[in-house]
């Protein structure tokens, strides 16, 4: 048998200009103008010093592209061949040896076109004009009798933060971000494959495959699917199904019922494996074969809404037990999506999963992640709430442009719908919250009817067009949820009680309201899926955007890389509250992190303490799109922030946290296991020196899947102590001797503490292929770093209890360990 289909890849030999004027330039495909400029050496860096400012005319412009690409005969004696764009930024026109053969308007879509009457055996020539999305918008905008909040970006489906953020510059880019490929088939086509999981038991899983198909003609073949645990190339065949197929002339959607005995679950990360299973859909007719291949998780997921004594609940059901979420929110990885490669997706995710999170929410005011992030996910056991790409601003309700909403929410679900990581659908980010407590009325002066008309648009897209797709392409399922759809993110504003009740919550009391981190305690929603507090990024990406001369917080270069129009005096703000103020760029970029780290750790302790009231943590943000001062935990250059290193252990499947209350201090074991574990609780104050002034051992039986009090230290008893002078450490050891976790904390502000000075000892095993740190003194919040930027560390920030060793592993070898320098709190202090 021979496959009868085959694609060509289109992505070589293309030029790029500025319409109507010379020369042209090479050009790379994927990618986007302002790469392309750069590349060509005709702009400056987008992302060095305040450059950003000097580039914003290239948004002005319209853009042309030209590609060349050979067609044989062979190629030509195909039936079809079909242009397949997946993916064109955003307002396109496309010619094809000068006959024009498509126009697009969305982002977020792939076009295809039937391109066989144009083409020639020889040389070809694609064109692609590229209007500029910025005076689109605001032509759009000028129709209207009433301004929208978010100007002309939210007439373009387009990302939104190409227009700028608080974290992001304005880039609004165009180009060919996504791969051209042409299609070449003959009498039937596959359009696509998607397994849906009907229900699941021990013994069996029942699954159908959903073939959308299209023929040229009445056809009759079989269809074989085989399913291999793991993914196909690493895996033997396991199961086979055939089953007759009999397709129409036109669009064909055929489902097919297949069962798998004694399923593998897919679990999230930290509850067991991601299992997967790999398929392959085999179509055969007339000696033909047509061959599709994909991966699948079996794993039921349900979000369940149950009426309480307080509100509502929210919370996740995997595979039928209650799961606290434990993640951070994701933004676009670069602000040039196209230069974002699989080892970039590669490398987040599994950061992610080394960090023990188990959930990512794509925001709504990036992009629609690429396969691949979807597919690590898949991988790794990582949940996704995906937005659909909307955020902080109201949107039109015209046919046009619901017409093509509908399109681009149809072939996202579709593409994305068959990966077990998918957990929710969200309509959009903070749109219905700035509508009801942003004072968009006042500030845009609407009349009843404008008001009327913008809301009911808003009702229309997010309460009726977008669930009523979701629900068209997630069937009704006997046992395995369907798709969840979740209108706004948040339900309900942080300045309504009800925010705390129900639904999820973005908490900003604290950034925007300039509240104590303290707050966090009080300011405990269902599931908090929004929250945070900036930091600088790592001084060695500092290096990469701005000179050593200009490392201080008044450089033209620091400032164009804090985008919040308060940011570097709101940290101060904070930063006084609880540090000594350094004078010492590098000291204050360290303590910056430190402050962040602690703001984090009392908003997620707080969360976790109080499951299953609170069932679910993910602050604001993961990653960077650009080097920046942003509320990340990691850096654009994949450069962990204090935070990140504390993330780990607080979202460890099983943690100690210190509630302080009037009269006594509460220490909390908090599980994520699904098993109740038995062991030693240890309590200790003790000194800087690490003498030990107070200690207790219990032996306790830690609950699965539960957070309780274990242990209470009455405030009376600490009267003996000099609070600055000591620390609180407590450990939980299990029946075999293996520590599983530990806490220190302080009784009072960093600034305030008594440090003794440090006596810090830095050896290299070779065995252990790790560092080997001690200390004579407690050290606090060692921070180890070097200038090779490659250098990296399993754990950073890090408290050093005396005469105490822990091992840091590390990609230094033992020629180079003697290059990494330290600084701790101490150094502030002093």
């Amino acid at each position: 048998m021979i496959a009868q289909n085959s694609t060509v890849d289109l992505n070589a030999s293309w030029q790029f200009k500025k319409s109507g004027s010379n020369p042209y330039y090479p050009a790379i495909v994927p990618g986007t103008i302002h790469t392309d400029l750069l590349n060509n050496k005709l702009i400056k860096d987008p992302f060095y010093s305040d450059n950003e400012k000097s580039l914003q005319w290239i948004e002005n412009e319209s853009w042309e592209y030209v590609g060349k690409f050979n067609c044989d005969n062979i190629t030509l004696k195909n039936k079809h061949l079909e242009l397949n764009f997946e993916g064109l930024d955003t307002y396109a026109k496309v010619f094809l040896n000068g006959q024009p053969i498509l126009e697009c308007n969305n982002m977020f879509r792939s076009w295809s076109v039937d391109v066989k009457p144009y083409l020639k055996a020889g040389e070809n020539t694609l064109q692609i004009i590229f209007e500029s999305a910025v005076k689109k918008g605001k032509a759009d905008a000028a129709k209207l009798p009433y301004i929208l909040p978010g100007d002309e970006k939210v007439f373009s489906r387009k990302a939104q933060y190409q227009y700028g953020w608080d974290w992001g510059p304005r880039f609004v880019t165009c180009g060919i971000y996504k791969p051209i490929k042409l299609n070449c088939w003959n009498d039937v086509n596959v359009i696509s494959v998607n397994p849906i999981i009907k229900n699941i038991s021990d013994s069996l899983a029942d699954i159908v495959f959903i073939v959308e198909t299209k023929s040229d003609t009445a056809i009759s073949g079989r269809l074989n699917i085989n399913t291999y645990r793991g993914e196909i190339n690493n895996a033997k065949l396991q199961y086979n199904t055939n089953y007759p197929l009999n397709l129409e002339k036109g669009i064909n959607v055929d489902t097919f019922r297949y069962s798998i005995r004694n399923p593998k679950l897919w679990n999230s990360n930290g509850l067991g494996e991601a299992n997967l299973y790999g398929y392959d859909v085999n179509l055969r007719y007339n000696g033909l074969a047509i061959n599709h291949y994909g991966t699948i998780g079996l794993r039921t997921l349900e979000l369940i809404q149950e009426k309480d004594s307080v509100g509502q609940s929210f919370y996740f059901k995997l595979n039928g037990k209650p799961v606290f979420m434990k993640g951070a929110n994701y933004i676009p990885q670069d602000n040039f999506v196209s230069r974002t490669t699989k080892l970039d997706y590669k490398k987040i995710i599994q950061m992610a999963k080394d960090a023990n999170m188990n959930m990512l929410r794509v925001w709504g005011g990036g992009v629609y992640a690429n396969d691949e992030f979807y597919k690590e996910c898949d991988r790794n056991g990582i949940l996704v709430w995906q937005d659909f790409m909307f955020a902080c601003a109201m949107y039109p309700g015209d046919s046009a442009y619901v017409e093509n909403l509908k399109q681009e929410i149809t072939e996202q679900i579709k593409r994305l719908r068959s990966h077990p990581s998918l957990a929710l659908w969200c309509g959009n980010n903070e749109v219905d919250e700035g509508w009801q407590n942003w004072g968009w009325q006042k500030q845009y002066k609407y009349s009843k009817k404008d008001s009327a008309k913008i809301w009911n648009d808003y009702q229309n897209l997010f309460h009726e067009v977008i669930p009523n797709i979701v629900n068209k392409y997630y069937p009704p399922l006997e046992g395995a949820g369907g798709g969840i759809y979740w209108p706004s993110s948040p339900s309900i504003g942080w300045g309504h009680k009800e925010s705390l009740q129900q639904g999820d919550s973005h908490y900003w009391g604290v950034w925007w309201g300039n509240e104590p981190f303290e707050t966090y305690t009080k300011k405990v929603g269902r599931f908090m899926s929004e929250y945070g507090f900036q930091a600088m990024p790592d001084i060695n990406t500092f290096k990469t955007f701005c000179d050593s001369n200009e490392l201080n917080l008044n450089s033209k270069s620091v400032k164009a890389h804090q985008k919040h129009p308060k940011g570097y005096e709101t940290i101060q703000t904070y930063m006084e509250r609880d540090y000594k103020i350094p004078k010492d760029f590098m000291q204050y970029n360290y303590v910056s992190q430190l402050l962040q780290r602690d703001g984090m750790k009392i908003a997620i302790e707080a969360h976790h303490r109080a499951k299953p009231y609170c069932m679910g943590t993910l602050y604001w943000q993961l990653n960077d799109c650009w080097p920046v001062t942003s509320w990340s935990a990691i850096d654009y250059n994949y450069k962990p922030k204090a935070l990140y290193y504390e993330t780990k252990k607080l979202f460890n499947d099983i943690t100690i946290s210190v509630k302080e209350e009037k009269n006594e201090y509460q220490i909390y074991i908090i599980s994520d296991k699904l098993t109740e574990l038995k062991g030693t609780l240890t309590v200790s104050i003790k000194n800087m020196k690490g003498h030990v002034l107070y200690t207790n051992k219990s032996t306790v039986i830690v609950s699965a899947n539960e957070s309780k009090v274990y242990f209470k230290i009455n405030k009376s008893d600490m009267e003996l102590f000099t609070k600055n002078e000591i620390y609180l450490s407590v450990e939980f050891i299990d029946s075999k001797g293996k520590l599983l976790t530990k806490h220190i904390s302080y009784f009072v502000k960093p600034k305030a503490l008594q440090l003794q000075v440090p006596e810090i000892n830095i050896q290299f095993s070779k065995e252990k292929k790790c560092l080997l740190l001690s200390s004579k003194t407690f050290v606090k919040d060692l921070y180890l770093y070097s200038n090779d930027t490659n250098i990296s560390f399993s754990d950073n920030y890090i408290d050093l209890e005396p005469n105490q060793i822990i091992e840091i592993k590390t990609n230094v070898g033992m020629e180079l360990y003697k290059q990494i320098q330290y600084i701790s709190l101490y150094d502030i202090n002093h």
